[in-house]
Parts: structure tokens; sequence; C-alpha cells
């Protein structure tokens, strides 16, 4: 009875670990599907691999979780989509200098584990999502060169106090207000709004 109450246990462990891969890899084919990709990137995200870990861009951890997109400068356009926030295990998320455009998804604020968003250099717009406040292991957070509006929501500015954030960048969009730096030897917030810009 014992040995097979460990087999049914290892089987459930395996079928919740190829599910948990298999929603990832849903989520990332169904961002590619949203995405102009005039350089075919994406080519190798296929949706019937048994799991996004061997498509190009894409790193996983050991337990074939996502933890990294690395799509800088790919020539990307289209919106980020809530369903990436599926990737429950995001480190990394670098996809800077393309042409990504409409709203930051506050379901991003889920990131748990997110070291780094790297989201500067597009064109997405709308404000901040006061749910990247909840990133409290993220430490470089670059929105700058967007068309991003509104103000800094107050959780993402208290990351500085209560979070790892070490960099902030949201120069060179259409912020209201000022931010003032507490001691800038602790964290790097960099901001020059666009005055009379359009």
């Amino acid at each position: 009875m014992g040995f097979k109450m460990v087999v049914v246990a290892l089987f459930i462990a395996v079928a919740i670990r190829i599910a948990s891969s298999n929603s990832e890899g849903d989520a990332l084919n169904e961002w590619k599907t949203k995405l102009m990709d005039p350089h075919e990137v994406l080519q190798s995200w296929d949706p019937t691999l048994f799991n996004p870990c061997t498509w190009y861009h894409v790193t996983c951890n050991s337990d074939n979780s996502v933890i990294r997109v690395d799509l800088g400068n790919a020539g990307l356009s289209g919106p980020l989509i809530p369903q990436l926030s599926h990737l429950v295990n995001m480190q990394y998320f670098m996809v800077f200098g393309n042409e990504i455009s409409g709203t930051i998804p506050g379901e991003l604020g889920n990131w748990k584990m997110l070291v780094s968003l790297g989201l500067q250099q597009n064109q997405l717009s709308g404000p901040i999502p006061a749910s990247l406040g909840q990133l409290k292991s993220v430490r470089f957070m670059t929105l700058n060169s967007n068309k991003l509006s509104g103000t800094i929501p107050i959780e993402v500015l208290e990351l500085v106090l209560w979070g790892n954030l070490q960099t902030l960048n949201v120069s060179d969009n259409f912020f209201q207000g000022r931010v003032h730096a507490g001691d800038p030897t602790v964290t790097t917030i960099t901001q020059d709004p666009k005055i009379g810009s359009a």
C-alpha cells in the first residue's frame, strides 16, 4: 500500500510539473499570437513542444519553469498581455527597444521573484500599475522612453524603502510631478518629464 502511495504521489508531482510548463508555454504562445514579428525571432516558439524551455530567447530553471525572457531590440510590435503573469517564476523580463504598445498589465505585479523589468524604449502608454509595487524582489525597473503618463504610484516608490529596488528609470515619459530620491547612494531614480511634448 505504501509503495502505491509513493507512485501516485510521484505521478501527481510530474503531472503538476507538466501542467505548469504547458501553462507557461500557453501564456507565451498567446503573447506571440498578439505580436508582429517581422524578423521571425519567435519562430522557435512552437506550442506543440513539451515546454517552452527549448525556445530561443527563453531561459528556464531546473524545474523547467520560465525565469527569463530576452527579447531586447528584436523588432517586435504589439501589446503585453495579462496572461504573462502565468510565468510565476519570472526573474528577468527584457523586451526593451521594440515597438511594444498599449498599457502595462497590472497582473505583472504577480511576478514575486522578478529581479529586472526592462521595458524601456517602447511605445507603452497609460499609467504605471500600482500592482508593480508588489514586486519586492525587483532591483531594476527601466520604463524610460515610452509614452507612460499620470503619476508614479506610491506603491512603486515604496519599493525604494521596503523592497530591493536599486534603479528606477522613468525618464522620457509624460509623468506629472517630480520624484526626489532620499539617498542617491542607495537607489537611483531617473525622471525628466517631457515638457510641452505631445
